[in-house]
């Protein structure tokens, strides 16, 4: 080999990089190793990449996309560096590095720890978070000079956990100050996404960084907590506690029919029940006081009063048998326990049946 073929093999007189497919790389630096690049060099920059020049160790020249023959005109603060006044033909050493400036999308965020919170209805209270978020690279000098510094190939996962931590620390600072109940914030997720952004945008563009996306996908409480808002939703569900109880009563007749017992059994179970029941609702009528005792059970039988006295009690049997008599007419007092004062017989309910073969009294004449 000539001398001339080995100085130009060593001569770098095309730069380009070819992003492989299915990769993570956010920045890639070209590997010129110690060959010099060739002054007129073809720099070809895709679309979704950004190039940046180098020199021992200051950012020089960014290039946007396109194709560029490396010249002093579009080399200027390079130029400047390099000291070349009156323009130079000669090749020269530079780092190259190119950055991948797409969109970078489904990066997922959650909180490791629970947030505690204030919340205006239920008091402290633990939630965790999660969601995704889209990037991309805003600003290549900055994010290279910030974040990548020498590294010759850098890829996402290394500033994933940067940004999921600086994420998790401002969203903890955005729903504090959201005010709002856990209960509301599945309607607000949009607007505590928007907070977030904003609250994200400075810190990330001090490593040349923007979020495209941000999405908040869930807010939930303790398991503990979640399962006794359950309960809560399941109560409210049942609504009036004594038809439930009834219903519950209904039911367990049912099964127990069906069991080789019979219904002997459950009586004590159903006693125990009515009890439990009318505590609930003494509990959710919002009383804090004793449950009131029932009332007693009102007496079967009537009183009569007949030639000014008071007869009976009669039960309802027996009253029908007087009625035969004729002792006991509609026109006839009676009183029972729980009625306010003596009425006339035909004005009872429970006895109107007992007159309904009796013809009322004549007319007078």
């Amino acid at each position: 080999m000539s001398l001339w073929n080995k100085l130009t093999g060593e001569l770098v007189d095309i730069i380009e990089w070819t992003e492989p497919a299915q990769s993570d790389i956010l920045c890639y630096r070209f590997p010129r190793y110690h060959n010099e690049i060739k002054m007129g060099a073809k720099l070809t920059v895709r679309e979704g990449q950004n190039s940046v020049f180098v020199n021992e160790g200051r950012i020089a020249d960014v290039y946007q996309p396109g194709m560029y023959t490396l010249q002093t005109q579009n080399m200027p603060i390079l130029s400047t560096l390099k000291g070349w006044k009156y323009g130079f033909n000669s090749p020269f050493k530079a780092e190259v590095y190119f950055v991948s400036t797409k969109r970078w999308t489904d990066q997922k965020w959650g909180t490791q720890n629970p947030i505690m919170l204030r919340d205006p209805e239920f008091g402290p209270v633990r939630v965790r978070a999660f969601g995704t978020y889209a990037f991309h690279v805003r600003d290549a000098g900055t994010f290279l000079k910030q974040v990548v510094a020498t590294n010759p190939s850098f890829e996402t996962f290394e500033i994933a956990s940067q940004m999921r931590d600086t994420i998790v620390s401002r969203i903890a600072d955005v729903l504090g100050q959201l005010k709002m109940s856990v209960l509301d914030m599945a309607g607000n997720y949009e607007k505590a996404a928007q907070l977030c952004r904003q609250r994200f945008a400075s810190e990330l563009a001090e490593m040349g960084l923007e979020l495209t996306s941000f999405y908040i996908e869930n807010i939930s409480l303790p398991p503990e907590v979640e399962k006794a808002l359950d309960e809560r939703s399941k109560m409210g569900v049942l609504g009036d506690m004594s038809r439930f109880t009834q219903y519950q009563a209904a039911q367990a007749i049912r099964d127990a029919a069906q069991n080789p017992g019979g219904i002997a059994g459950v009586g004590a179970g159903l006693a125990a029940g009515y009890g439990v029941a009318n505590q609930m609702s003494a509990a959710l009528a919002g009383s804090h006081a004793a449950a009131a005792a029932p009332p007693p059970l009102p007496s079967g039988g009537f009183f009569l009063g007949i030639g000014g006295q008071q007869l009976g009690p009669f039960d309802v049997g027996t009253l029908q048998g007087k009625v035969h008599e004729g002792s006991l007419t509609r026109a006839t007092l009676v009183w029972k326990q729980g009625m306010s004062s003596w009425v006339a017989a035909e004005t009872v309910p429970e006895l109107q049946g007992l007159f309904a073969a009796v013809p009322p009294p004549l007319p007078p004449g």
